[in-house]
């Protein structure tokens, strides 16, 4: 199954790439590798603002998490001239979620954006990872997630 025909499955529709709102660009690329720029969750269009352990719950986390990855996946077909076909391996994640200093089930949220890449691309969607608990994000989101790819 084509990595299309799964998102069809899924119910996926991916969305336009997201803009940058600051001094960057939203991805690089050298060689075979691609680096995609942090992508904030995003709720009806706007950012999904909130802190895990204040007033989000780790399950909404792990939503905007796979919000993100969606956000994501969209991104890594620009960077691929249009063509998630030649996605060869998800490389590594690192995911920022915005939470309490008590908070501590960043994997968990994670775990949303991780677990949607690994059912989009089966084998080659398994990725090393990082999650970290972080103060805040910009514009207030409660997850950031960038990610780093290998391309045929």
């Amino acid at each position: 199954m084509s990595y299309y025909e799964k998102l069809k499955s899924l119910n996926i529709e991916l969305p336009a790439v997201a803009a940058p709102v600051a001094a960057y660009v939203m991805y690089a690329q050298t060689g075979n590798t691609v680096y995609l720029s942090g992508h904030i969750a995003k709720k009806d269009g706007k950012p999904w603002v909130g802190q895990l352990g204040k007033n989000i719950s780790t399950e909404e986390g792990k939503q905007a998490a796979r919000a993100v990855a969606i956000d994501l996946i969209a991104t890594l077909q620009a960077a691929c001239g249009g063509d998630l076909n030649r996605i060869k391996r998800i490389v590594k994640v690192m995911s920022l979620v915005n939470s309490t200093p008590d908070f501590t089930e960043q994997h968990l949220v994670t775990n949303g954006a991780s677990e949607l890449l690994a059912e989009v691309f089966g084998e080659a969607g398994k990725h090393a990872r990082s999650a970290f608990g972080v103060a805040q994000i910009p514009l207030g989101a409660c997850v950031e997630i960038d990610l780093v790819a290998e391309l045929a």
